[in-house]
């Protein structure tokens, strides 16, 4: 036991970088965390980390250990997990990663449901617009879109992703209606940066098969989805959003659709979580909710008949 609870700590030294945030996250002391790694060098005979003041950093031994140990590490803690929980109802925190738009207007609202059904799960959300690496961060699930091929995470598709152009009526009343793609460069259009890549987000429409960037301007740009959301409602100028985050807001009539016989390219909403061959019981049981409840709602079926 004493000889895993060294390896524990050198492969979470690693993907937290450093001593204090490893200890943070195994419940331990910076200091103990620390002697469990020099027990392991000690042990091997050989130096695991190059320490300074400031930084941790993998020798070659160091990285060729991880690159060994890391997966099947993971793979017996799930096994331990299973074993206790197999026979059990699912319980324990559950830390997930959220899109704050989506997630307040159609996640929150079942939780009580999710709740009452498993009375052993706490829940520990993050909300933001960004894809978490699961497993470095020590995150359970993550729920957002723009989810990458990689064959350490399984991606369960929630509902389709439909950007829409709208723009509030007081600003359409000073502005006009654009009725082209190429109208939108005479227009304020608020633009999107991205939190993770820190890029501007493109305008893109399918014209005749093809993907057509729009070549699109404006005075404002905002990191937060429902900044642009609260902005396009004042009147600021043509915004580019998920049709789950405006349709309230077109059925109230606080917004207008503009361009929506030019479709944008159709992408989705994910739950994702880590690949591994033992899922959590508290994971499973929240994807499982999760997809049966959404699959259920009226607004998903709207969102797939759009253009």
């Amino acid at each position: 036991m004493n000889d895993l609870r060294s390896l524990e700590s050198f492969l979470k030294t690693v993907e937290m970088g450093s001593f204090s945030s490893a200890a943070n996250l195994l419940g331990l002391t910076p200091a103990a965390v620390s002697k469990h790694v020099a027990k392991l060098e000690r042990d091997l005979g050989t130096r695991l980390f190059q320490r300074s003041t400031r930084h941790l950093t993998l020798t070659e031994a160091g990285e060729r250990l991880y690159m060994e140990t890391s997966a099947p590490a993971r793979q017996l803690a799930q096994a331990l997990v299973s074993l206790t929980e197999r026979d059990a109802q699912p319980a324990g925190t559950l830390r997930v990663s959220v899109a704050p738009g989506f997630a307040r207007q159609y996640i929150l609202p079942l939780l009580p449901a999710f709740l009452a059904r498993y009375p052993s799960i706490r829940l520990d959300w993050s909300f933001e617009n960004r894809y978490v690496d699961l497993v470095r961060e020590n995150y359970d699930a993550a729920i957002g879109a723009g989810v990458t091929e990689d064959a350490n995470v399984v991606a369960r598709q929630l509902v389709p992703l439909k950007l829409l152009t709208v723009a509030a009526p007081s600003y359409l009343a000073r502005h006009g209606q654009p009725e082209t793609i190429e109208d939108l460069a005479r227009h304020d259009c608020i633009r999107l940066r991205s939190a993770t890549t820190g890029r501007l987000r493109s305008w893109d429409f399918r014209v005749g098969g093809e993907t057509v960037t729009a070549p699109v301007d404006g005075r404002l740009i905002l990191s937060d989805l429902d900044a642009v959301l609260d902005a396009a409602l004042a009147g600021m100028g043509l915004a580019r959003l998920g049709a789950h985050h405006v349709l309230p807001h077109l059925d109230a009539g606080r917004l207008v659709q503009v361009l929506p016989d030019l479709p944008s390219p159709v992408g989705a909403i994910h739950v994702y979580y880590a690949h591994t061959r033992l899922t959590p019981p508290k994971v499973r049981a929240f994807v499982d909710f999760l997809t049966e409840a959404l699959r259920q709602t009226e607004w998903q079926e709207r969102i797939r008949k759009l253009p």
